[in-house]
């Protein structure tokens, strides 16, 4: 029994020295509880737990037992909850929960592309007609529907139009992505579109003084390089999408080559490695290379190009997070650190997390520290063991290449499938024949460029960057056309990714023989996957699609329209069906669902029969309801969100609402934001 009651303490004992990447996992914990949770805690409940917290790591400094590390676990995992608590707090603001059509004034604050590739502009200092200041959103995105004239947006430019907006809508599925908690953390109070003109009501002032310039850069790039090559070098430079065609987009997500166009660690790290390089090489070529500590200086400069760069990109969440990585480890440069190391990992994901606790849910978060944390891993335990890569330059560079494309791509692997629901099944190959480039030609072409805009010889640079980026996009869509090259993958449960990041941080944290345990989650996660189930009907929010699980695949509804929500639905199934081919399995007269769409077809309903399962888009008049007979119209939707259906063993149907997984939260729930 003694033996049993010291294990724990042994083996915290022999972690001494290596705990601190578990801070950043156990802040994670808890904030990934919080947003677990079925209901809203107070702010009281959220001061009470950092309260807790704080108690638990001053005794955790103040305790000499061996035990003192699971009190600062326990803190960090307090602090999780309240920090992700108190950000949900602070960037609240009013949402809409009715549907508005009328004039909408507001200032251009970003620009972007849809899903559906049309124009989109993000708008704040917002105006609607009749609609009191309290109410109105801080932030509204409206998409330009078809070839409308007038002014073209620009940042900074206040504009008027008429739109139609109502509220951020909810997850398509009950457990699928929520998308009003996404729109929560960007302060988007409604979305909506317009097909008629955009009025200039008031010319860009100074305040957007760098969005002004990204837009002015990425118009200079694309004179330089016109077509497909100028949209992609813009989204490398500036972090604008918005002139990338759908296919492109598409080609590079079907190799795995999307990650090339976010302006993330690689691009990050690529550019402070040539800043950093150029500058240490340069001072060494002077006087200054005998009397100054070179390398801390390159550090410095190549810091300062960084943060530059995290300026001109639009500072999304992606790019801040690559550059605190890549801060920490220039700082530990400079500091007389090891730079790439488990620690600095852990450093940066702490800060990323403290300042957008948001982030821990988004698959950009977990792909770039899945990848980096494995990479970091692997490269160590090479470097420490017998068995280094080939001493030749050229070897040990493709070497390092292959490994390092295998690493990440295994990585991100379960994320990119649970997540996007496909595995890019050739994007190793891929990676392997476009990533050096970027490193060899187009990130160095492109810093050339931007330090040679402002004398108008940008073309010195831009354009054999452009040679790189035309060899990518050829690979990207050669390689997207071979067969196999997406295999489409069914949407996990809730519990798998949770088990996957605990056993891979595991195997890699953990110091010993039994981080082999690490290995029990992954397994299990393997499992449940396989066994996954998919809901047998689903029903969208507002009634105006219904999808029916059949032996060939899932029936829906209507060949067009909810095309969004169909194609979530048909992509979490993971069988690779497109919406018009999934409507043709859909037998109104075999299944026994009825769907009802519209008001004339609606006010024909004449009831029920026996069993059956009634969807109706409009509200049906009062008839009487047969035997296990379920009737879900316009008004019985309403606020329900959309729905997974089954049968029981009864017979009858159980249905699930969307609400039922999301819970009254400050992002779904006007009562809950009210403080009712």
């Amino acid at each position: 029994m003694a033996r049993v009651r010291d294990l724990i303490p042994d083996m915290l004992l022999a972690q001494r020295g290596t705990l601190f990447p578990f801070a950043p996992v156990c802040l994670g914990t808890g904030i990934g509880l919080y947003f677990a949770l079925r209901f809203e805690p107070p702010v009281g409940a959220l001061a009470a737990v950092a309260a807790v917290g704080t108690l638990l790591m001053v005794w955790h400094l103040r305790s000499r037992s061996a035990l003192a590390p699971l009190l600062c676990a326990l803190a960090m995992l307090a602090f999780g909850v309240s920090l992700a608590g108190t950000r949900a707090h602070l960037v609240a603001g009013p949402v809409i929960d009715w549907r508005y059509y009328g004039p909408v004034t507001g200032r251009v604050v970003n620009i972007d592309r849809s899903a559906s590739d049309a124009l989109r502009i993000t708008l704040d200092r917002v105006w609607l007609h009749d609609v009191p200041l309290s109410e109105t959103p801080t932030r509204v995105r409206l998409s330009l529907h078809g070839d409308i004239p007038g002014v073209n947006p620009e940042p900074g430019m206040t504009i008027m139009t008429t739109a139609h907006l109502g509220p951020p809508g909810g997850a398509v599925e009950p457990g699928g992505f929520d998308f009003r908690r996404h729109a929560w953390f960007l302060k988007l109070g409604a979305v909506g579109y317009t097909r008629v003109p955009l009025v200039l009501w008031q010319e860009a002032g100074r305040d957007r003084f760098v969005f002004r310039t990204r837009m002015t850069i990425s118009t200079r790039v694309q004179e330089a390089l016109p077509g497909e090559t100028g949209a992609f070098a813009t989204a490398i430079i500036t972090g604008d999408r918005s002139a990338i065609p759908q296919p492109v987009l598409q080609a590079l997500r079907d190799t795995n080559l999307a990650h090339l166009l976010a302006i993330s660690g690689l691009h990050m790290g690529l550019v402070s490695a040539f800043a950093f390089a150029l500058l240490r090489l340069g001072l060494l070529l002077t006087p200054v290379g005998l009397r100054w500590p070179v390398k801390k200086i390159a550090a410095g400069g190549a810091l300062v190009l960084a943060a530059i760069y995290l300026a001109l990109s639009g500072g999304n969440v992606a790019t801040e997070r690559a550059f605190v990585m890549v801060a920490v480890m220039l700082l530990a440069i400079m500091v007389d650190r090891r730079a790439i190391s488990l620690r600095a990992v852990g450093l940066a994901a702490l800060i990323v997390l403290v300042l957008r606790p948001e982030a821990l849910i988004g698959p950009g978060f977990q792909m770039s520290f899945a990848a980096t944390t494995a990479l970091v891993a692997v490269f160590g335990a090479i470097r420490d063991s017998a068995h280094d890569l080939p001493r030749h330059r050229v070897l040990r560079g493709i070497a390092s290449v292959v490994l390092s494309s295998g690493i990440a791509g295994v990585a991100t692997a379960p994320f990119a499938m649970a997540h996007f629901n496909q595995i890019a099944q050739l994007g190793l190959l891929a990676n392997l024949l476009t990533v050096p480039l970027m490193g060899l030609l187009v990130i160095p072409a492109a810093v050339l460029g931007i330090l040679l805009m402002p004398f108008g010889l940008e073309a010195v640079g831009l354009v054999p960057m452009g040679l790189g980026l035309d060899w990518i996009l050829y690979v990207a869509q050669v390689i997207a056309q071979w067969d196999g090259a997406v295999r489409p993958v069914m949407t996990p449960g809730p519990a798998v990714l949770p088990l996957i990041i605990l056993g891979g941080l595991f195997l890699i944290l953990w110091q010993g023989r039994s981080r082999a345990l690490g290995l029990a989650p992954l397994v299990l996660a393997g499992l449940l996957w396989a066994k996954a189930e998919r809901p047998p009907i689903l029903v969208a929010e507002d009634g105006a699609l219904v999808g029916i699980m059949t032996e060939a695949g899932r029936a829906v509804s209507r060949a067009k329209g909810a095309g969004f929500i169909a194609e979530v639905w048909l992509e979490n199934d993971g069988q690779g069906l497109d919406q018009p081919t999934a409507a043709t399995l859909w037998d109104g007269t075999a299944l026994p669902v009825r769907h009802i769409i519209g008001k004339r077809d609606a006010a024909a309903y004449e009831g029920c029969t026996d069993g059956a399962l009634v969807i109706a888009s409009a509200d049906l008049p009062t008839r009487p309801i047969a035997t296990n007979c379920a009737v879900l119209d316009a008004r019985a939707l309403r606020g329900m969100g959309s729905l997974s259906i089954m049968r029981n063993s009864d017979g009858a149907w159980q249905i699930e609402q969307a609400r039922d997984r999301s819970g009254a939260r400050l992002w779904n729930d006007r009562s809950v934001r009210n403080g009712q």
